[in-house]
């Protein structure tokens, strides 16, 4: 097999090469976006902590009732991040809580419109796919590194990092959803003499809006699942006591961080998932 491992296909090289490349000639796009986006999201960030967090707190409890009508959604929203308070974790979960808000918003602003036109040009999604299943199957420090060069340190290589991550899934969803739409109810709206953006929006879109929520609830645990890797490369958040409790091998830090995760996990799944599921439950 020599004649094989002897002519190596220098596919490392051609990937370190673009990348130089890009340096070359866009470094100053890159440290323009990454200026933007650390400004806007230390900006949300320092607005959050700057207010008490018990009212912070309250204001959540109260728009989770708000927006669901749930009394029983608002009382765990106000108990669990009055735990989280109570841990010392607060900080660490408001940085967190912006990463994944930045990251879903981007997904979101990418994802669908790109999700809708794969739905409407099959070969537009058959072009696509196998670059959605390269972000999502490669180990995420590969593309890690040059995010990291691109961006340096801190939170923007997190940011960019957890996008990449998460955006195949409201794009794969949106297309789901939106190809889903059945063939009679496109045609009962042609008959009524809808043009195609009036049938997008008020045929197609009603029809496939759970699907696309359930891709944005997933998008949301994606970015969740980033938080300790984002962490490696200097992003502030809950990935943080993760990472310092591994390299001192401290359990209860672990958990405690780890557990904090945890509950923005399913805050977060609880309240998108009822907004996106459309059953109209109320507590």
């Amino acid at each position: 097999m020599d004649w094989l491992t002897d002519e190596k296909i220098p596919l490392g090289r051609w990937i370190e090469t673009f990348v130089d490349v890009l340096l070359d000639h866009g470094a100053w796009f890159f440290d323009y976006l990454s200026d933007a986006l650390e400004f806007l999201i230390e900006g949300v960030t320092g607005l959050a902590l700057a207010m008490p967090s018990l009212l912070l707190v309250a204001l959540l409890a109260g728009f989770a009732f708000w927006l669901h009508r749930s009394w029983k959604l608002a009382v765990a929203v106000l108990l669990t991040l009055l735990l989280v308070i109570n841990l010392g974790y607060w900080q660490n979960t408001v940085q967190t809580f912006t990463l994944i808000l930045f990251s879903t918003l981007i997904c979101i602003v990418v994802g669908v419109p790109v999700g809708i036109a794969a739905a409407h040009r099959p070969w537009l999604y058959n072009a696509i796919r196998p670059v959605l299943d390269l972000m999502q199957t490669i180990p995420t420090f590969v593309y890690l590194i040059p995010t990291m060069i691109m961006f340096g340190l801190g939170v923007v290589p997190g940011l960019i990092s957890t996008v990449i991550f998460a955006i195949p899934a409201p794009i794969r969803l949106t297309h789901l959803g939106v190809s889903g739409v059945p063939r009679p109810l496109i045609e009962a709206g042609e008959a009524f003499g809808a043009t195609r953006r009036q049938l997008l929006w008020k045929v197609e879109l009603p029809h496939a809006m759970p699907t696309i929520m359930a891709g944005v609830t997933q998008c949301i645990m994606l970015s969740l699942s980033m938080v300790v890797i984002a962490a490696m490369v200097g992003a502030p958040g809950l990935g943080v006591p993760v990472l310092r409790a591994l390299n001192t091998v401290n359990i209860a830090k672990g958990f405690e961080a780890g557990l904090a995760i945890v509950i923005v996990a399913i805050l977060l799944d609880r309240i998108c998932k009822q907004r996106g599921g459309g059953t109209g439950q109320r507590g």
